[in-house]
């Protein structure tokens, strides 16, 4: 009887196999890459006709769409996502090229991100009418178009991240973690710092006077203020306290009963998104005055400079304070995997 001997693997076999852990993809695996496709083709073909054929009209407080990357530029991001996404799903790359392919799948959803960071003004335009930010309707389809793409290029990038990293497709996990049974001291120090943000900018408002800033007056200004203090209160303490995970006694007819998990996380993961890719964007515009030796910003509707000094970095912090809290809360809430089962 001839015995037969398994041959080895060999090292070049070795570094282009499926890692061992590595688990079944999620569904929106399947068919994220084709939504991208489409997407590139249709919005690629919107920004040449508005670039080489007709020019839009004005669609933000600076005229174009995207900033920084509109027109040509947002043709080039729409085929290189493109291009990075088909370079990684027909695979047999070493794996430090599947790593730089990777990361650059996350840079280009950074990017657009970055690119549409005025839709914060489009959702508080849009949503309060009366407070004085004008709304850009075409610019807003157009932004909203930008955060889309970027939202396909993201699911592709942690697609291939967890396959990278032989973790689950679905939850990313790489095996059994232990559950978290309290809210990470970091994320309370996160949610109470976004709370001094919050003090901090109402305390400049108070110094310059709550009639200077050129907010229009009425209905949609308190809603407005509401919404404001919510979000540097209530918002980032239900991120680290019990009853952001369970209705309190006090809530009728839903007391002791679990809190939609997203009720809470999506709010506060967009809200954190949007004031740090606005205000990083503007906090940059500022140094970029300052150093360029001009006397003043230039901001106008009669505030000093002090004003916007102590409020942008401010503001950013709070975003960013917000968005660590936001993460202790998804660690904590995060449910078992019905894929891997952990």
């Amino acid at each position: 009887m001839i015995r037969t001997v398994p041959k080895r693997p060999s090292r070049h076999d070795e570094e282009h196999a499926p890692p061992a852990a590595a688990k079944k993809p999620t569904t929106w695996s399947s068919w994220t890459p084709r939504a991208l496709l489409a997407w590139s083709l249709l919005y690629s073909a919107l920004q040449a006709y508005w670039t080489f054929v007709a020019s839009p009209p004005r669609m933000s407080p600076v005229g174009v769409d995207l900033i920084a990357f509109s027109g040509w530029k947002a043709i080039v991001l729409c085929l290189a996502g493109v291009a990075i996404t088909f370079a990684l799903g027909r695979g047999g790359q070493r794996a430090a090229v599947q790593r730089v392919l990777v990361i650059a799948s996350w840079a280009v959803s950074g990017i657009l991100v970055v690119a549409a960071a005025l839709f914060l003004l489009d959702v508080v335009g849009g949503l309060l009418p009366g407070i004085g930010v004008q709304f850009f309707p075409l610019g807003f389809l157009s932004r909203t178009a930008c955060l889309v793409g970027a939202a396909l290029m993201a699911m592709v990038a942690v697609t291939h991240t967890r396959r990278l990293r032989g973790a689950c497709g679905a939850c990313g996990r790489l095996g059994a973690t232990p559950r978290m049974e309290r809210t990470p001291a970091w994320a309370s120090v996160a949610a109470y710092l976004a709370t001094a943000g919050c003090a901090v900018r109402i305390v400049a408002q108070l110094v310059v006077g709550f009639d200077s800033g050129g907010l229009g007056v009425g209905v949609s200004l308190v809603l407005f203020e509401i919404g404001f203090v919510l979000s540097g209160t209530l918002l980032p303490w239900a991120l680290v306290h019990d009853w952001g995970r369970i209705f309190p006694r006090w809530v009728p007819g839903l007391a002791g009963r679990r809190v939609p998990r997203w009720l809470v996380l999506g709010p506060a993961a967009g809200i954190s998104i949007a004031m740090i890719v606005y205000f990083g964007m503007i906090l940059a515009n500022m140094v970029g005055i300052l150093l360029s030796g001009a006397n003043d910003l230039g901001f106008g509707k009669g505030l000093p400079d002090a004003f916007y000094w102590v409020s942008v970095p401010v503001y950013w912090l709070w975003g960013a304070a917000l968005g660590f809290a936001a993460l202790g809360y998804g660690r904590r809430t995060r449910p078992r995997c019905r894929q891997c089962g952990h």
